[in-house]
């Protein structure tokens, strides 16, 4: 149970933000405009329309493309689950309330519909008519049933025999067979079958095995073969392949001996997965979250997807019998779900895919991978190193701290956070390798990190098993924070090594997104951790930090104290900037301030990779605020915070910019509902890097897209003399050039 004093801190310091206090130079200001936010869930949607963007550019490697349609799927997918879903929930029980932008719950709901509908259908047109044949360009064809050859289809009914029609389920709705559940993001068909002796009709419905591979691939003797030998064959020549309900609708007749198949037509459901425990009424958060998991499955229906060719009465007995409203109905073209699409992309067609990419060990740590154990240490002890993900290489760095302090002697505790992470992860396994050597191992795991719980509660439960201190942080606030602390024995005391991060603890993502992460002995940051750890772990609600920001305590009131200082800057005619990269910024308090400051201004630079709903650029409020995007091979997944600091007198704490690095974005869920950390960079060339960064992020001469003051985002990456410069790219040359001056490998 929560620490009364900390709850009681909760309540006084998490307020809506209307009511968040002001300094009185503001108040001296005019009101801001009601009109002054942008819908989060529409700019969601234009956020997952740049992703489709890239689907649809020709300069995008054709594999690439490929994978970008399968992203924009699932993000989707995830958006109808939760957003959606939460936001009918609110709205049947009556809770719903105006959005911060001024649309009542239902005007976003409508929004929202019209404009899924158009993106997917733009997205299903995207596929059939640029990607599709610039895949059979390539000799990789997408085909359906009737397109194959006798023989493919001969060797196509022998695998069907063989691997599909012993798992398959055919399930008849009658008197006597009620309607089945229908489990969500399932792959369907929806059957009609006749008796020939008495003309009588039935429907029923055929599951598609969630385990068979979405796309069944031909090579080019005719041969079907599973996902893990088309990669290896795909180079040796053309290869096909089939939907696997293709090969289903062609073999009907097996699944119902007797009766005569009329029509069959695919639909897929999207149902309310959202998670939600009472944690203060639940005994075990454990069992608590394993029964609530259960209950997803059975969360009602928020999207159908039919094919379109479907016959209207079978349209409406689906319609009917899953309770879906017309406007939840999305008909598109066969084949439905391209989160298989993924299959696809994974080719190994190097031509056809964004140039390889192999991580460097950071600088700092080069010498470290054939030494000691005590070498990590040492570096470490030099001097604070920033590693910069996936350039920097993470089982170089953050991994071998890890795999190196669970094997140092003089390695007395270890404690982590795990928020998400790998399904055969080296940070679990170091973790139990150092409680099996008789450390002192604590890990905080969140299990209710969303769609990752059930993983979570797997990965706890074998922390435990093998002497592990397993705890869940503090009742109703999520741990998000990026978090490791190393207590280790050096001469006559200790010394504490720490890892803050912006990522999660997760080898396999950390090859994909772009994230931050702090390496230091430092004595005021290891004090910070162990207040903090102690917090999470049992009660120290009273905390203070150094060089740490904690949410939700002093996260927003601790930037939104840095930006006004901006603005008085500004206002008195000294130096004053603010640069923020963050995932997404909603929190309205944060944008007021930052209104403010524009007011006053203040140069604004915002790079927010998906939702924003600040409007830059509206005359007398946001003038001299600019909004970037970037998307590219990578998921840009750092958040940064860079503010000028031109304080001076008693305000003045250091010279020169003041940088945060951490997990939080400006969220209302981040800052109220999540126990998130920033770190302060303290080392002056880190700094400078890290600003250096945000200015090439938002430089006109790259590629990125702009946000407009009524929430258009226009994409720029094409100049005047060509393309510009992709910022991505851009970061890999940088890392082959400093291997080669430095002469390290990987």
């Amino acid at each position: 149970m929560i620490d009364p004093d900390l709850a009681a801190h909760i309540a006084e310091h998490v307020r809506p933000a209307e009511v968040l206090e002001v300094d009185e130079a503001a108040l001296e200001l005019e009101p801001l405009p009601d009109d002054r936010f942008l819908d989060r869930e529409l700019s969601w949607l234009a956020f997952n329309q740049r992703v489709l963007e890239l689907a649809e550019d020709p300069a995008v490697p054709l594999l690439e493309r490929v994978r970008f349609l399968a992203i924009f799927a699932s993000n989707l997918d995830e958006f109808f689950m939760v957003r959606v879903a939460g936001l009918k929930r609110r709205i049947a029980t009556g809770i719903a309330v105006t959005a911060a932008s001024g649309l009542s719950p239902r005007q976003v709901l409508e929004c929202i519909s019209e404009e899924a509908h158009r993106l997917m259908a733009r997205h299903a047109a995207v596929f059939a008519e640029q990607v599709q044949p610039g895949l059979a360009s390539e000799g990789i064809t997408l085909v359906r049933w009737d397109e194959l050859g006798e023989s493919e289809q001969e060797r196509l009914r022998k695998f069907f025999r063989r691997q599909i029609f012993p798992v398959l389920t055919p399930l008849a709705v009658d008197p006597a067979h009620p309607f089945p559940y229908i489990s969500g993001l399932s792959l369907n068909l929806a059957v009609v079958v006749s008796n020939p002796s008495t003309g009588k009709e039935h429907f029923a419905r055929v599951k598609v095995p969630p385990l068979l591979p979405r796309f069944i691939a031909v090579d080019a003797s005719g041969r079907p073969s599973a996902p893990d030998v088309q990669a290896a064959s795909l180079e040796r020549g053309p290869m096909s392949f089939v939907p696997v309900e293709d090969v289903i609708s062609e073999h009907l007749d097996q699944l119902f001996p007797g009766m005569e198949v009329q029509e069959h037509h695919t639909f897929r459901v999207t149902r309310n997965e959202d998670v939600e425990v009472e944690e203060d009424d639940a005994e075990n958060l454990l069992k608590a979250m394993e029964k609530e998991l259960l209950r997803r499955r059975f969360g009602p229906p928020v999207r159908l997807e039919i094919a379109d060719g479907i016959s209207p009465r079978i349209r409406s007995l689906l319609i009917r019998e899953l309770a879906v409203d017309e406007e939840e109905v999305y008909e598109l073209p066969a084949p439905l779900d391209h989160t298989g699409l993924h299959l696809i992309a994974d080719l190994d067609r190097a031509s056809l895919q964004f140039p390889r990419f192999v991580a460097s060990t950071p600088r700092q740590l080069a010498e470290v991978e054939s030494a000691t154990p005590a070498d990590m240490f040492a570096k470490i002890r030099e001097r604070d190193i920033l590693l910069h993900h996936p350039y920097d290489s993470f089982s170089t760095s953050v991994q071998t701290f890890l795999q190196q302090a669970a094997a140092d002697p003089q390695v007395l505790a270890i404690k982590q956070t795990l928020y998400r992470t790998s399904g055969d992860s080296p940070i679990v396994d170091a973790l139990i390798d150092a409680a099996e050597a008789g450390k002192q191992v604590l890990a905080l795991v969140e299990i209710k990190a969303r769609f990752d719980e059930q993983n979570n509660i797997s990965w706890a439960r074998k922390l435990e098993q093998a002497g592990v201190h397993v705890v869940y942080g503090i009742v109703g606030l999520k741990t998000h924070c990026k978090l490791s602390l190393v207590v280790r024995q050096e001469g006559e005391g200790l010394r504490r090594y720490c890892h803050i991060g912006t990522g999660n603890y997760n080898p396999k993502t950390a090859r994909l997104y772009t994230d931050h992460g702090l390496l230091t002995s430092d004595l005021e940051v290891g004090q910070d951790l162990t207040r903090l750890f102690n917090q999470l772990s049992g009660y120290a609600p009273k905390s203070r930090f150094h060089r740490l920001l904690v949410a939700p305590r002093s996260v927003r009131n601790g930037l939104i104290e840095r930006i006004d200082r901006e603005a008085t800057a500004a206002r008195e005619g000294r130096p004053a900037w603010i640069k923020i990269k963050v995932n997404s910024m909603v929190d309205e308090a944060v944008i007021d301030a930052l209104y403010r400051a524009s007011q006053a201004g203040v140069p604004v630079d915002l790079v927010i990779r998906g939702i924003c709903a600040l409007r830059p650029g509206v005359p007398g409020l946001s003038e001299t605020v600019r909004v970037r995007s970037i998307l590219g091979r990578f998921l840009e997944h750092s958040r940064i915070f860079a503010f000028a600091n031109s304080s001076t007198g008693e305000d003045a704490t250091f010279e020169g910019p003041e940088v945060y690095i951490g997990s939080a974005d400006l969220m209302h869920r981040n800052l109220d509902r999540r126990v998130e950390t920033l770190v302060r960079i303290a080392d002056a060339d880190q700094v400078s890097e890290l600003i250096e960064l945000l200015d090439e992020s938002t430089d006109p001469g790259t590629a990125s897209w702009h946000l407009d003051a009524e929430g258009g985002w226009e994409r720029h990456h094409i100049g005047p003399d060509g393309p510009l410069v992709d910022l991505q790219a851009a970061q890999i040359s940088r890392q082959h050039r400093l291997r080669r001056r430095s002469g390290t490998g990987r």
